[in-house]
């Protein structure tokens, strides 16, 4: 399964993704997509699977999980929005880490890429995607590809879309 991972597109996505993201099964996005017509896009584009962010519309806060958990390919999976990082998760997502073990825990909301593994958490892979919108006080739009097989993930791959617009 080859997966597209985005986050903070905040209303807008760049044409670049799409041409990135072409031979992806589905694209995830880690939330903070700004609007329903940027859901669409993407949506149209590939099969996707979704949290809302904060800065997210009603219409998607009443329409996507704030949490995604899901088995892709043996590997366990959580997505948020804000959850901070290793070892620094906020109060809500350490008490949902503690009594649980994905394999795999992806987030945005920081605008920083960032992909490491939490030894405290059985080596837990986390990736923040950093942010691929034009908002934000990031200065380069980063994607993250990858793969899963047979529970592992496999030929990772940070995107550079060059600098916010």
């Amino acid at each position: 399964m080859k997966i597209g991972l985005i986050s903070d597109t905040h209303g807008h996505v760049d044409d670049k993704v799409f041409n990135y993201f072409k031979d992806v099964d589905e694209i995830w996005h880690a939330g903070d997509i700004g609007n329903k017509a940027t859901l669409r896009k993407l949506t149209d584009f590939k099969p996707v699977k979704a949290v809302f962010g904060n800065i997210d519309p009603n219409e998607l806060q009443l329409t996507l999980p704030e949490d995604l958990w899901f088995t892709c390919n043996g590997l366990e999976v959580m997505i948020t929005h804000i959850g901070g990082y290793p070892p620094k998760y906020n109060k809500r997502i350490r008490k949902i880490l503690e009594e649980t073990r994905p394999g795999l825990f992806i987030c945005g909301h920081s605008h920083i890429l960032k992909i490491m593994t939490d030894a405290e958490r059985d080596n837990m892979l986390y990736i923040n995607p950093g942010a691929a919108g034009n908002q934000g006080f990031h200065l380069i739009k980063t994607l993250v590809k990858f793969s899963i097989e047979n529970s592992k993930l496999t030929k990772l791959q940070v995107i550079e879309l060059g600098r916010r617009g």
